[in-house]
């Protein structure tokens, strides 16, 4: 089949696996739009017959199509050049959707997913006291849910429960709404001394991988989020981004909004052309490090509690979050 044929099925695929009910071709080519792909609603409709023929796609009528299991394993099988470059572009995609007004305090925001054992979930909560106090995370507010409901699009299987935190994208959507371009450029780990951020010592490119860098620093527990939260020195999850240096005091203002919203995680900011952690910038640019927000499940990770967590899960309403305190 021709690849490019073959990437857009890929691409549909993607955006029927994150529903749980039938899409038709009409929002299919608008999801399209979001990862650069222009098709008509009648270029849509041929994709899918193909893709009925394949048995990756199952309609029902006038309501649209689902995915099946064969086409959730095409998907997990896709060629890994197809798959490069998908965080990324899902990091500009879920920004563009952001609709959070920190003035307002009200719109959508994207959240991080874990799943917690049941069985621990009331030690899980007490592990992460000190990481949502010590404020190694993007907020302390979170959202909850048993197995067998729903976060956002997402259903919390049997026996788990769901645990989510704002993801760090989502201060990517905010700078967006006000007219700031930002380019994720990696997520890395980030060496603490004395509660003050020092340097990265490992990182992956967005642009370079098909898995989100702070998933595999987590299963790798390579940090080590509770000895910072208690003595300050340590490792934790951060990720790296630019903006235009002209947008810089655009950017402190919004930063400031979002602290009276109780969304924080802005640990350096740096100035015009000038290297950040030791961390270069481009020309006319500036850095600006941010915080993890799976930080608390990489805690519980380190003392051996099985989680299972996906950044940029959904996205939620703000009013649907509680604080951390509150549980």
């Amino acid at each position: 089949m021709d690849p490019e044929v073959e990437r857009k099925i890929v691409t549909i695929l993607r955006i029927l696996s994150t529903e749980k009910e039938p899409l038709g071709a009409s929002l299919i080519s608008r999801r399209l739009r979001d990862f650069g792909i222009n098709l008509s609603e009648r270029a849509v409709r041929y994709h899918l017959k193909i893709m009925d023929e394949r048995g990756l796609t199952q309609g029902f009528g006038k309501r649209g199509r689902v995915i099946t299991k064969k086409g959730l394993t095409e998907l997990r099988d896709a060629l890994v050049s197809d798959k490069v470059g998908l965080i990324i572009s899902k990091i500009d995609a879920l920004s563009c959707r952001t609709t959070l007004n920190p003035e307002e305090k009200r719109g959508r925001i994207i959240l991080n997913i874990s799943f917690i054992p049941e069985k621990d979930f009331r030690t899980a909560l007490r592990e992460m006291r000190d990481i949502f106090k010590m404020r190694l995370c993007m907020s302390d507010l979170v959202a909850v849910a048993s197995g067998g409901k729903v976060l956002g699009d997402v259903e919390i299987p049997p026996g788990k429960i769901g645990f989510g935190t704002v993801c760090s994208i989502t201060l990517n959507g905010v700078l967006v709404n006000a007219g700031i371009p930002v380019y994720s450029k990696f997520g890395g780990i980030l060496q603490m001394d004395d509660f003050k951020p020092m340097r990265f010592t490992e990182l992956i490119t967005y642009e370079g991988t098909s898995l989100d860098p702070l998933e595999i620093f987590i299963k790798s527990k390579m940090t080590s989020v509770r000895e910072v939260a208690r003595t300050g020195t340590g490792k934790i999850l951060a990720s790296f981004r630019e903006i235009p240096a002209v947008a810089l005091e655009t950017m402190r203002k919004m930063i400031e909004k979002l602290e009276e919203i109780n969304l924080h995680g802005v640990l350096a900011v740096g100035e015009p052309s000038q290297p950040v952690l030791e961390m270069s910038v481009g020309v006319d640019r500036v850095g600006m490090v941010v915080v993890g927000g799976l930080n608390p499940l990489a805690a519980l990770e380190e003392m051996g509690i099985e989680t299972q967590s996906k950044a940029m899960s959904t996205m939620i309403d703000l009013e649907e979050l509680r604080s951390f305190w509150e549980l």
